[in-house]
């Protein structure tokens, strides 16, 4: 009889383990010769040697397909542990960039969104613009998972100007954090459409995940990171240089906006339209502009982007006489 630890480096415990236990339960039901205890991210086991080879075997195949496919209720464990693991894989997918909760496909769903994803690949800064609905920041998002679930980096920034951290911002209540966070929340939905919930948090507070306004990039080297500025539309020129100007080794920058909301005042030219302007040539650096035709949310909110953009011309003309 021998006794073995085994570390779970990568899984989340809480959804690997189940409620209660209750997936562990089920596994130990399938190797009575072992005794085996479960702390934290580690499996003790004490038993036979040869069971002992076929159970570590099996429990890092079933890390494998959680970490891959955020996947793991009772009949997935039943039936990995039963050697059957392609009765539970998804279907694939063209265009896979992840899978998302309970194995969701997230896949880069039209011709400009799959350009995102090539040219992620080939450069080290990224300028993605495009309407509302057109999948930019779910899009930029996908691939900073995608990239730190591979361990090509070691951590993800999403970054937003607040356009009203003024005044307003003071009259929240709560502390920084809470006041913030309705900024952000955007993001927040993304992330939690592609890490279970207990793996979100352990990111977000050992900080492998940072979510923060414009205004607290200032200062910083941002290396081993996908690095995400969203809503960039509302950057000044100064901010968005600064943001721009933060990067550090083997990282990647996405930086998306809409260039028709802006919500800056008048007299201030937004940062992502100059920015665009004078770094278009520069190797390294990709512009990827999405159109219409690249809106994935209810088929409305094309209509509705096209009839906004009917009115304009129709202002436009009108102010031209």
């Amino acid at each position: 009889m021998i006794e073995k630890i085994i570390v779970l480096d990568g899984a989340d415990t809480a959804t690997f383990f189940g409620i209660n236990n209750s997936n562990l339960q089920l596994i130990k039901s399938l190797y009575p010769k072992l005794k085996i205890i479960a702390r934290g991210n580690t499996i003790k086991v004490i038993g036979d040697e040869l069971e002992m080879i076929a159970f570590e075997e099996k429990i890092k195949e079933m890390e494998s397909y959680c970490m891959e496919y955020n996947l793991l209720p009772e009949e997935v464990v039943l039936k990995i542990a039963k050697g059957q693991p392609d009765a539970v894989l998804p279907p694939k997918q063209n265009h896979l960039i992840i899978y998302g909760m309970n194995g969701k496909p997230i896949v880069a769903r039209t011709e400009n969104q799959r350009k995102l994803v090539e040219e992620f690949d080939t450069n080290d800064m990224l300028f993605a613009i495009g309407p509302a609905g057109s999948g930019k920041t779910y899009t930029a998002i996908a691939l900073a998972v995608r990239a730190l679930k591979n361990k090509e980096v070691k951590k993800i920034i999403l970054s937003r100007p607040a356009v009203e951290a003024g005044e307003k911002l003071g009259f929240l209540p709560g502390d920084m954090k809470e006041k913030i966070d309705p900024y952000l929340q955007p993001l927040y939905d993304a992330l939690e459409d592609m890490i279970p919930a207990a793996k979100l948090k352990e990111f977000l507070e050992n900080k492998v995940i940072q979510i923060a306004p414009l205004a607290f990039m200032r200062g910083r080297t941002l290396s081993d990171a996908v690095i995400i500025l969203d809503e960039a539309q509302n950057t000044n020129v100064q901010q968005i240089k600064m943001f721009l100007t933060r990067l550090g080794l083997n990282a990647k920058m996405i930086i998306t906006g809409d260039i028709t909301q802006i919500d800056l005042p008048p007299s201030q030219q937004s940062g992502l339209i100059h920015a665009m302007k004078i770094l278009k040539d520069i190797p390294g650096i990709a512009q990827i502009e999405l159109e219409k035709k690249d809106i994935v949310r209810n088929k409305l909110v094309q209509r509705i982007v096209e009839a906004y953009e009917g009115n304009a011309t129709v202002r436009t003309k009108l102010i031209s006489k």
